[in-house]
């Protein structure tokens, strides 16, 4: 019975099917927990062995040793084990990322799937069997077995570099939680914390002098910067690009956490933001001086959208049609969460739905590309 519990416990759900059972998931299932009441697993009723056997040793260290030459068949499986639990809490962005930079181009999970065929018996005996010149199934020494895991190993592992190796560890730092059973926190002190006010300044002095420190490397920080005239340029991806490497500089600068900070220095009291991204957004414009206070960047759009509303009709008859407006408002949500609108993106939800790109053409004409343009102008100055 308790071997059964583990193989309903060990099956996979995907994102949108966890979710179903546990609306707070934000990954696809990445491991379960037992609660052994009676101490089955201290007895000799368990059978199976855990696939990650090397659960101290850090990821990284895994890796290293594998692109190295390690072979054995515990740090493989642990390597393997830990790589898929991580594949499942990645964004496809994310697992570009690690295509791109594994030698040949190789997907993770495609990565994954091939250390654990290099440590499987039945290959390792083919292999064997093919090193020695004998037939599937033929007697052959120990020696020869190591001999043809090794190769397995390390044609599976040619895709590691060292690159590949620093991406998964801070992506790693940046989703494993770690639950120290041993070293319990005991409370010292209960009363209001008097440094609360040092910490957010510190806080958001170093993330002051991050940013100043890298607008001339991050394209997106150089326009916020020093090139106003391109704030129209600013897209999704670009934005991304700074939460990225800021991440995986300094990960206690992650926005949200640097929003709290600024929420106590400026007294903020409106609506939290609605993602990491726009409080990245927000947070750089209180730092280079776009905003005296910190402001969510939703209400900044929305206010530019109605003075740029309400500039457009003044002095004249011709004003946006209910159907037009519709339009714009959706234009405007867009660029609250994705900082920038193309024509590319007519052709995406919400838009397709209303009729796309031709949809728009239909009704603004020639001017559709002036609205596009002015719109991406206005609603992030």
């Amino acid at each position: 019975y308790f071997e059964q519990m583990k193989g309903r416990g060990a099956r996979t759900l995907d994102h949108d099917e966890l979710k179903k059972v546990t609306p707070s998931a934000l990954t696809a299932k990445t491991h379960y927990v037992i609660v052994d009441a009676v101490g089955v697993t201290k007895s000799l009723k368990t059978a199976s062995q855990p696939l990650i056997t090397k659960p101290s040793v850090p990821l990284k260290d895994l890796a290293m040793g594998v692109m190295m030459g390690a072979h054995d068949t515990d740090t493989v499986s642990s390597l393997a084990g830990r790589l898929a639990r991580l594949n499942q809490q990645l964004s496809p962005a994310e697992k570009d990322k690690l295509t791109k930079l594994s030698s040949g181009s190789i997907e993770l999970s495609t990565i994954i799937n091939n250390l654990f065929n290099a440590i499987d018996a039945d290959n390792i005996e083919q292999k064997a069997c093919e090193l020695a010149g004998l037939a599937i199934g033929s007697e052959f020494e120990d020696a020869q077995r190591e001999q043809a895991q090794a190769q397995l190993v390390s044609q599976a592992a040619g895709v590691f570099t060292g690159e590949l190796i620093e991406l998964i560890d801070s992506i790693r730092r940046e989703k494993e939680q770690t639950i120290d059973h041993d070293n319990i926190d005991t409370l010292v002190f209960a009363g209001w914390a008097t440094d609360a006010q040092t910490a957010a300044q510190n806080l958001s002095q170093e993330f002051a002098d991050y940013l100043a420190g890298h607008k001339d490397h991050i394209e997106a920080l150089s326009i916020f910067y020093d090139q106003p005239q391109r704030r129209r340029e600013l897209t999704y991806t670009l934005i991304h690009d700074v939460m990225d490497i800021l991440k995986a500089d300094k990960p206690k600068l992650s926005p949200l956490h640097v929003w709290q900070a600024y929420s106590q220095l400026d007294n903020y009291q409106g609506k939290q933001p609605s993602s990491e991204l726009t409080a990245l957004v927000a947070l750089i414009r209180r730092v280079c001086g776009m905003d005296s206070q910190l402001t969510n960047f939703d209400d900044t759009v929305r206010r530019n959208f109605q003075n740029w509303i309400m500039n457009r009709h003044a002095g004249t008859p011709d004003k946006f049609n209910e159907e037009q407006m519709a339009w714009l408002q959706m234009i405007r949500d867009h660029i609250a969460s994705s900082m920038h609108i193309g024509r590319d993106d007519l052709e995406m939800s919400p838009f397709d739905g209303k009729g796309g790109l031709g949809k728009m053409y239909k009704l603004f004409g020639a001017e559709m590309d002036n609205v596009l343009d002015e719109l991406n102008d206005a609603l992030a100055a």
